[in-house]
């Protein structure tokens, strides 16, 4: 059982959920109900959660739903918000509403600019107003941000840089979970079964495309999946089903990134996601399928057609329940995650074979988004499972906090 505290008050609890395949255990935070009731003097102050939202990245309109939804399911009661956007120029805007100029396109030129600084003694936001400096305390900041320039590692060495503790992976974890291929190297490392591919430089494929298109057709195979490196929501990624679509495929994954990645295509698949939150103890949700509305589950049929169907849980066998838990918190582990992430499977229809596709260490928090319906069919609703986030966020910068930063030499050999 987890024991953390928060401010003064104790949350913890350790609650058994049943389902129709199968049985484990999640802990679930929740307020201790013997702690007796206090009058308002002596109440805990909130704790100001920095969402941050936008970015410089392809996914910033999903970003912005996602970071919507989080602000409305916070207990108002608990946390104080201090909304955080990132312009697609990267400008950090410190306007309440900042979700509102980001959702409009509105012109941004004259808005206040705010920022962190990487500076561990500040722990806050820092306010650019008239030339003038002003600083607002944040407790932990919860990134809701997909892609580049934010999920990628990029903005966790920026808060790791400023101590400030946060939701989500870590820069490492963060890094090859945004890498398609050093994540799949990775895994094939620890023996988990991905997809067979190929991987190149556009600017190598530039130089001998008939050899590569060689290699990918005799290794390979049609129909193939071409994918950027660095890319979510589907953005970028085709289905090649010949020489001519491969040929353009490639070109348009180049538009997202100088990597490209192309997978041979598992036959007669099923899309199974699988949630994972914890830090050195993860545990899995019940698994969800997808069932796409286009030929696979792209940006169109994840976001705007709205036809996708969604089976939760799975109907799968308990035994392929129980495996598809245990390589996703494999996988979770083997690339350092901590906090939460969602793990994506494609399973094979006849044989219950599986392959792990990818693990998204920032998923959806969309109304519609995989990661909390999980948690929730699981037994742990939207606003506790941000609570329990939020809790693993400052429980892993405690522990960090107990790590030497310093090394006293036996000499002053240095100077």
């Amino acid at each position: 059982m987890h024991l953390i505290t928060l401010f003064g008050i104790i949350w913890f609890t350790k609650v058994r959920y049943p389902t129709n395949e199968t049985s484990f255990e999640i802990e679930r935070i929740t307020m201790n109900s013997d702690i007796p009731a206090l009058n308002s003097s002596s109440l805990p102050r909130r704790i100001r959660v920095g969402v941050i939202f936008g970015g410089r990245s392809v996914e910033h309109e999903v970003s912005l739903v996602s970071a919507a939804s989080v602000i409305n399911a916070l207990d108002k009661s608990k946390y104080e918000i201090v909304p955080i956007g990132i312009a697609h120029t990267g400008q950090w805007l410190s306007s309440g509403e900042a979700m509102k100029l980001l959702k409009e396109n509105a012109s941004i030129d004259h808005e206040t600019e705010q920022l962190i600084l990487p500076d561990p003694r500040k722990q806050s936001l820092v306010t650019m107003n008239g030339g003038t400096a002003v600083e607002s305390r944040i407790d932990v900041v919860f990134p809701v941000v997909h892609g580049t320039y934010a999920e990628d590692g990029t903005l966790q060495g920026l808060l790791e840089l400023a101590d400030l503790p946060y939701v989500g992976a870590g820069v490492l974890g963060s890094a090859v979970g945004m890498d398609k291929i050093v994540q799949k190297d990775l895994l094939r490392q620890a023996k988990i079964p991905t997809t067979p591919a190929i991987w190149f430089f556009y600017n190598e494929f530039r130089s001998t495309p008939k050899k590569l298109i060689a290699e990918m057709e005799k290794k390979l195979r049609y129909p193939m999946f071409v994918k950027p490196a660095h890319s979510g929501s589907s953005i970028g990624i085709s289905k090649s089903h010949n020489q001519k679509e491969l040929l353009e495929h490639i070109e348009f994954a180049s538009q997202y990134d100088w990597k490209i990645l192309v997978e041979k295509a598992v036959p007669n698949a099923r899309e199974i996601e699988c949630a994972v939150l914890g830090n050195e103890n993860p545990e899995a949700s019940v698994p969800g399928e997808i069932v796409p509305s286009n030929e696979f589950y792209d940006y169109d049929a994840k976001y705007v057609d709205g036809k996708s169907n969604v089976i939760i849980p799975a109907r799968l066998p308990k035994t392929v329940v129980k495996n598809i838990q245990r390589v996703a918190i494999t996988a979770y582990r083997t690339l350092d995650c901590s906090g939460m992430a969602r793990v994506d499977f494609l399973v094979v229809k006849k044989t219950n074979r599986i392959f792990l596709n990818e693990i998204n260490t920032i998923p959806g928090f969309t109304s519609i988004s995989m990661y909390p319906k999980l948690w929730e069919a699981t037994g742990l609703p939207y606003s506790q499972l941000l609570d329990r986030l939020i809790a693993l966020a400052m429980e892993r910068h405690e522990q960090k906090k107990k790590l030497n930063t310093t090394y006293q030499p036996k000499n002053d050999w240095y100077k």
